[in-house]
């Protein structure tokens, strides 16, 4: 028997099912889902002019403060900043509402602000190629959105929309810059705790990525062909 024949024959994998197709709650989570579609020309949404579509802005929110200075004091780098300072830090923030059923962040936007979610709950979103819709998770009061955006500049990965009425803190980029140069170790101490926040989304990612990987067919294996 030649050797290239021999070879072939001990080598060649056993026939293997067909992988299932995945389920649409699955699709969500394949890498598609996150490419950055270059093709499509970018929606800027700033915070100057997303504040007067779909939101009432509180002026002078002390209930607002309130809520962000408790939620910052549970941070412990934050907290050492003392009380005056995380009470500082909270009114550089602007605060506003969002009636239910209003989309707070589009997909594939290039926004300039972030949102600390302090009363209420959002879907969020992710459009496929495809059309379809696929429910990310939810997010609710103490969670952060549109980080990423507001650190590497990028688009939205994904759609927000308020399930119930909301009470939201907002950062813009400007603002967050005027922190850096004018207030360092706060600017330090905020950055650290969106750090933090983006690590555990990451971290929540993984996880489910992890689960979805278990549920998928195991790839057939050569196995030896011993007749002879």
């Amino acid at each position: 028997m030649a050797v290239g024949e021999f070879l072939f024959r001990w080598w060649r994998p056993a026939k293997a099912k067909p992988a299932p197709r995945p389920r649409l709650e699955d699709s969500g989570f394949y890498a598609t889902q996150f490419v950055d579609r270059h093709d499509e020309a970018k929606r800027i949404a700033s915070w100057k002019q997303q504040r007067s579509v779909d939101m009432r802005e509180r002026k002078d929110d002390a209930a607002g403060i309130t809520a962000l200075t408790r939620l910052f004091s549970q941070d412990r780098m934050l907290a050492a900043l003392g009380a005056d300072a995380l009470k500082q830090l909270a009114s550089q923030f602007d605060y506003v509402e969002v009636d239910a059923g209003k989309r707070v962040l589009g997909q594939d936007e290039k926004g300039d602000f972030l949102m600390i979610v302090l009363q209420g709950a959002l879907a969020e979103e992710r459009s496929q190629p495809s059309g379809a819709k696929v429910r990310l998770g939810e997010v609710r009061a103490g969670e952060v959105l549109g980080e990423l955006s507001v650190l590497d500049g990028g688009t939205r990965l994904s759609s927000c929309t308020a399930l119930t009425p909301l009470h939201l803190a907002v950062l813009a980029q400007p603002v967050l810059d005027k922190l850096v140069a004018d207030e360092p170790r706060q600017a330090a101490a905020l950055l650290s705790w969106l750090a933090k926040r983006v690590s555990l989304r990451l971290r929540q990612v993984s996880a489910r990525m992890s689960v979805l990987l278990t549920r998928m067919p195991a790839t057939a294996t050569p196995t030896p062909d011993t007749s002879r």
